[in-house]
């Protein structure tokens, strides 16, 4: 089966495909002995005979997923031009080339997931997909159930109107307060402006959860492999949404309003190590 080149180089863990596609406009991709530079070309990897700067490429790699919990301070890219320590730096024996699905900020820390299938990642990245993501979040001072309805409903922003969001109250002390927060857009800062527009700055962020994945018990720089059943849940989740899209039903409806709860629950799914440190900088 034929495929697009820049894919296939992509496919065996050499470049991502953007890189690969600079690769073949500069002339440094050959197929059967001949230079090509033209980025709609099409190979067969069990026929055709590609090579990278002279180097004969390998069949695909096998797609790889793994979770990562990225500690604060650290760039979610695999470089940084300034030298700052990446999620790359976490990633000790890891032979197959990942990319981070989507950024967490340098001060914010939590879920990431990275891996080798970069069609996979794409859709969890687009906006149609609608994938919920939930954080945990200090924030200055306490809400109010006013307040929290605001962002149940959306906020308006700078870039429009936010979709709404499931707002849980964790827990509170006398000057500040832990919310959990569960959105599906995937917007620049975008939590942290929800939470300046209602007026309580951000102090701390985890992403604790992505889709079907949560972040459990995993420790700060630690990562592992998901199992089957996490990637398969990661596919079919994609492929459902796709479908709906294709059969004429929204993906994004709009998330319940949960029923107002009196008090503060507990987190779901949060590791007590997290709630021992977040008490710690209460």
């Amino acid at each position: 089966m034929e495929i697009r080149l820049q894919k296939m180089i992509a496919g065996t863990g050499l470049s991502s495909r953007r890189k690969a596609e600079t690769l073949i406009a500069a002339g440094r991709v050959t197929v059967n002995g001949k230079v090509v530079t033209e980025l709609g070309t099409k190979v067969d990897p069990e026929r055709d005979h590609v090579k990278v700067d002279g180097r004969h490429l390998t069949g695909a790699q096998p797609f790889v997923y793994l979770m990562l919990n990225k500690p604060k301070n650290v760039m979610s890219t695999l470089d940084d031009p300034g030298g700052r320590t990446t999620v790359k730096d976490f990633l000790h024996g890891v032979s197959v080339r990942v990319f981070p699905v989507g950024r967490l900020d340098f001060d914010s820390e939590g879920l990431m997931l990275l891996t080798n299938n970069g069609e996979l990642a794409q859709a969890l990245l687009h906006p149609r997909y609608h994938v919920p993501k939930t954080y945990l979040i200090k924030v200055k001072r306490v809400l109010t159930d006013d307040e929290i309805a605001q962002l149940q409903q959306g906020v308006h922003l700078e870039d429009g109107m936010t979709s709404p969001a499931i707002v849980k109250k964790v827990k509170k002390a006398e000057q500040n307060s832990w919310l959990e927060i569960t959105i599906r857009e995937g917007r620049k800062h975008q939590v942290k402006r929800m939470l300046e527009a209602v007026g309580h700055p951000v102090i701390k962020l985890m992403r604790i959860r992505m889709g079907p994945l949560s972040l459990g018990d995993l420790g700060p720089g630690e990562f592992r492999f998901l199992t089957d059943r996490e990637a398969n849940a990661l596919r079919e989740l994609v492929e459902q949404r796709l479908e709906l899209e294709q059969t004429g039903q929204s993906p994004s409806a709009r998330p319940q309003r949960p029923k107002r709860r009196e008090g503060w629950a507990k987190p779901d799914g949060i590791r007590k190590q997290s709630m021992k440190k977040a008490r710690r900088v209460a």
